[in-house]
């Protein structure tokens, strides 16, 4: 029989650092649901790219923005700006930056079992 699993954020199962930014993870059943904390500054081909080790993220986001401003662009040229209360599906092959002073806070329901995992070994395009 199902059951139900609950969990928050103020104990994560697992707390992912890099520069400018971290990740904070609780896995429920199949899922992992992650809220991402981006300082000013944060871009995601500077911070996590030199984890990744992949040209662009290649993991795909189903996102939601609690507060600041994010721009994304695409691999094909396409960009976007995200803020507080944007809810978005954003593929795989991009990159982001935080715009302005204020943190991005965001909880991403798709794309983070691996996210900001280092390479090693293993398919680096499942680490982005």
């Amino acid at each position: 029989m199902a059951r139900i699993e609950l969990k928050g954020f103020n104990k994560p199962d697992e707390v992912r650092t890099f520069s400018k930014g971290k990740v904070e993870l609780v896995n429920l059943g199949d899922a992992t649901v992650g809220r991402a904390t981006f300082e000013p500054g944060w871009r995601w081909s500077t911070c996590v790219k030199p984890l990744a080790k992949t040209n662009s993220c290649e993991a795909p986001h189903f996102h939601y923005q609690i507060s600041g401003t994010m721009r994304i662009r695409m691999d094909d040229g396409t960009e976007v700006e995200c803020k507080a209360g944007d809810v978005a599906i954003i593929p795989p092959g991009h990159d982001a930056w935080v715009v302005g002073n204020e943190p991005v806070i965001g909880v991403d329901f798709q794309g983070m079992r691996n996210y900001a995992k280092e390479a090693t070994g293993q398919s680096a395009q499942a680490r982005a």
